[in-house]
């Protein structure tokens, strides 16, 4: 049913009547028949009507707007009530002529003319019965025509067709009022209390939301019967779109009360926190307006930033991607775009800091005087990215900070140990949740400034995970033709790098990426010999040590000889880490006997450091004496620096097998074979019997064999052992080696010669025997780590032999 059509009957129809008017009753069937015995006037003034088509015996109420219905209503209302009501083709036309009307319509009479307090007529009539123009008769004042009556064909009233129809309608009618929130309910009354068919007929189809041309077909339509049946089919499709507006409106309608009900909530926090004193979404926006104005970016970025706002603003605060735009948002304002600290140009400062900070590490402090000389020159340089490489404890990373103080720079480092996943590096995108930048982009945010000196720590323990290779991930970093634009996933635009200086760290680079070392400058940093240790204890870690637990040099002492002794007995390492825990030990000795008020002593002796650290547990490595054949001393480079090692050797009798035994790898076992086959090839030379090689089996064993060895910087001392071994001869005293070896006979060289060095001169080694191309590396260590050492430098293993062995036979020698 017609929401609009029935209430229009409800309101229109009493409005502006004084409660002491008669009410208009429903027709009932005698109110039928006596309209049926009316007589139709031959002429009849004509009102057409807009948009409404009136039916018989309904009561409709009309707003007169045209001058002509104005004088038409006026004019009927002072004669005999009665007007022809016929509706309008077209609603716009404003003047309608004998074209623009429908030329069936209604005889109607004047029930009631109101004046409203708008101005307007409002008149309501009650249709009587149907009629068709036969003439138009005048247009002026208002339009008249000569008119007949339309008889209408009507079935017998027991009809039980016709009587089942009209009890659908009135059901159907009563069904869709019940369904329909909009049609009030007193409407329900007015359909039960009709009694006349035809009427009930033409109530519900004047009522239908039907379009003018459809009411104005059921109007012709003569057959009531007929009539009734085209009503009933309108009827079900109306009930049909009812029942399905329905349904849809049941399943949105929960929706629509949460979003209701979280609007209001939001409503009501949002005056709470601005009662409270608190900013609401349009404060926080207009702070980041703000904020915007003072930024140093360039015009990409703002433009970005104003996009990402505006969207911010269109969102609604309850949704969950909010608070993401409002931390991505707070991200581009925190990070320095194009904001530098400026650089300190002191270039004796800067030695000075770095000097008074680490002790020794020249390579390294002669690599950063020379950066900031270049860059004090051109003003411009892309900065380095260095890579520390060296033993644990040796300062790698403390010396970024004092390069950062160095340069007048802020100082910030990230750990790198263990990191397996890639967004650490470059961040996630916006569309997760809990999405946020990587650690690149957080720790400038932290830093405030666009270029810091940022240490990445531990770079060689990256690993990879099923979340992607970090080490992958860093190329863009540390390259320094890509880092200009380095693209963070969250912050979703490239961020300068290029005047951020990068310092990686590690301890091997054996485990580092080729393409990841490629782009960085390796600066090694070597093991301290026993004096820098001692030097160091005495300037940085005693002072440190007392300082924090709260004591002064007043309250302890300790002398280079017993810093030497702690060095020597309790610490066997390239760094100063295991050194410092052992003065903290000292210290706290000092720091107990003070707290407890019991009497210690202030200087240190030899015999206070064994009472308080326990006997030494790493007395020096000794050399050992040259009276058996087959023991050679030789030196070894491990990640905690260098070392020597004995290599023993032994013959047996049996067939002439060689066993090497002592947690070898597959390198120095071939190292053992070569120089075998060397000295069974070379037997004449070296005046042994080749039969002696049937006759004994050769055991090669290295000492602590729990340790694992491999490389092949053995090769010339299993050779001087084998060697010493089958001619019974001694080894010159105080002398170490360290070499590879070929099978042409010649020596080539290794690696890891300056703590190599630092090894021999712990165990009181004079000599050293090494491949001459090895000569460059001495070159390049202090002179004062060469003192007391002879070198000597060779290319064949003949060499090696002359230099190693003398002409005396050991003590008890074997005859073979």
């Amino acid at each position: 049913m017609a929401k609009s059509k029935l209430l229009n009957i409800d309101s229109l129809s009493f409005q502006g009547i004084d409660e002491d008017a008669e009410l208009i009753p429903l027709m009932t069937p005698e109110d039928e028949e006596e309209i049926n015995k009316e007589e139709l006037p031959e002429i009849l003034p004509i009102l057409p009507l807009r948009n409404t088509v009136l039916f018989p015996g309904v009561v409709i109420p009309i707003t007169a707007g045209r001058d002509t219905s104005i004088k038409l209503i006026n004019d009927a209302n002072s004669g005999n009530k009665v007007i022809g009501v016929v509706a309008q083709k077209d609603e716009d036309v404003e003047n309608p002529g004998v074209d623009d009307i429908y030329k069936t319509g209604v005889v109607a009479r004047i029930l009631r003319v109101l004046k409203m307090p708008d101005g307007n007529t409002t008149v309501i009539i009650q249709g009587k019965k149907r009629f068709k123009i036969k003439e138009v008769i005048s247009e002026k004042p208002y339009m008249t025509a000569a008119v007949e009556e339309v008889p209408e064909v009507r079935p017998d009233v027991k009809n039980a067709e016709f009587g089942a129809i009209t009890e659908s309608i009135k059901d159907l009618a009563l069904q869709i009022i019940k369904g329909s929130p909009n049609i009030p309910s007193e409407a329900s009354f007015a359909i039960k209390n009709i009694d006349s068919p035809s009427f009930l007929i033409n109530f519900v189809s004047s009522n239908m939301n039907l379009s003018v041309e459809e009411k104005q077909k059921l109007l012709k339509t003569n057959n009531l019967k007929t009539r009734a049946l085209d009503t009933l089919k309108f009827m079900n499709v109306e009930n049909q779109k009812l029942e399905l507006k329905n349904v849809i409106q049941s399943k949105v309608q929960s929706d629509m009360s949460q979003q209701q009900r979280e609007y209001f909530l939001h409503q009501q926090m949002k005056t709470i926190q601005e009662e409270l004193g608190g900013a609401t979404n349009e404060d926080e926006m207009e702070e980041m307006r703000v904020r915007a104005k003072d930024k140093k970016w360039d015009e990409k970025v703002e433009k970005h930033f104003t996009k990402e706002l505006a969207k911010m603003q269109r969102m609604n605060p309850q949704v969950a991607e909010y608070s993401i735009q409002r931390n991505y948002l707070d991200l581009f304002l925190d990070l320095p775009w194009d904001e530098f600290s400026k650089d300190k140009f002191d270039l004796k400062r800067a030695k000075k800091i770095l000097d008074r900070d680490h002790y020794g590490l020249d390579d390294v402090k002669e690599r950063i005087i020379e950066y900031l000389a270049v860059l004090k020159l051109r003003n411009d340089m892309k900065s380095p990215i260095l890579c520390l490489y060296g033993p644990p404890g040796v300062g790698k990373t403390s010396l970024g900070r004092s390069i950062a103080e160095a340069l007048g720079r802020e100082y910030v480092r990230i750990s790198l140990g263990g990191l397996r996943d890639e967004a650490e590096i470059r961040g996630h995108r916006k569309t997760y949740i809990g999405a946020m930048p990587g650690r690149i982009i957080q720790s400038l945010k932290k830093a405030g400034t666009s270029n810091p000196v940022f240490v990445l720590d531990e770079i060689d323990k990256l690993s990879n995970g099923h979340n992607g290779d970090p080490s992958s991930a860093l190329l863009e970093v540390l390259d320094p033709e890509q880092n200009s634009e380095f693209h963070d996933n969250f912050l979703e635009m490239g961020f300068d790098l290029s005047k951020v200086m990068f310092i990686a760290t590690a301890n091997s680079l054996s485990t580092v990426q080729p393409a990841l070392r490629d782009r960085m400058e390796i600066i090694n940093v070597t093991g301290y010999t026993i004096e820098e240790k001692v030097e160091i204890a005495k300037q940085h870690l005693l002072p440190k040590q007392l300082k924090e637990h709260g004591l002064t040099k007043e309250h302890i002492k300790i002398g280079k000889a017993q810093l030497e002794k702690i060095v020597e007995g309790y610490t066997r390492e390239s760094g100063v880490r295991g050194l410092e825990k052992q003065i903290a030990k000292m210290v706290r000795y000092a720091a107990k006997n003070i707290a407890m008020e019991e009497k210690y002593s202030i200087k240190i002796s030899n015999q206070n450091i064994i009472e308080i650290l326990g006997s030494p547990r790493m007395e020096r490595d000794k050399y050992e004496n040259n009276e058996v054949a087959g023991v050679v001393t030789g030196l070894a480079w491990t990640s905690v620096g260098g070392d020597i090692l004995f290599i023993e050797s032994i013959l047996s009798k049996g067939k002439g097998n060689l066993n090497i035994t002592g947690n070898l790898g597959k390198v120095m076992k071939e190292s053992a074979t070569i120089a075998m086959e060397y000295i069974k090839a070379n037997a004449e030379m070296l005046d042994l019997d080749p039969e002696v090689f049937e006759k004994y089996n050769v055991h090669i064993h290295v000492p602590e064999g729990a340790t694992p060895k491999d490389g092949p910087s053995a090769g010339v001392t299993m050779l001087t052992s084998l060697v010493s071994l089958f001619t019974q001869r001694k080894i010159k005293k105080s002398l170490a080696m360290t070499g590879e070896i070929t099978l042409r006979g010649k020596v080539l060289p290794v690696g890891g010669i300056k703590e190599k060095i630092l090894a021999a001169k712990r165990a009181r080694i004079k000599e050293i025997i090494l491949c001459e191309d090895n000569k460059r590396d001495i070159d390049e260590i202090k002179a004062d780590y060469l003192k007391g050492l002879t070198f000597h430098y060779v290319k064949e293993m003949k060499d090696v032999i002359d230099l190693a062995l003398t002409q005396d036979k050991v003590k008890n020698p074997k005859e073979l």
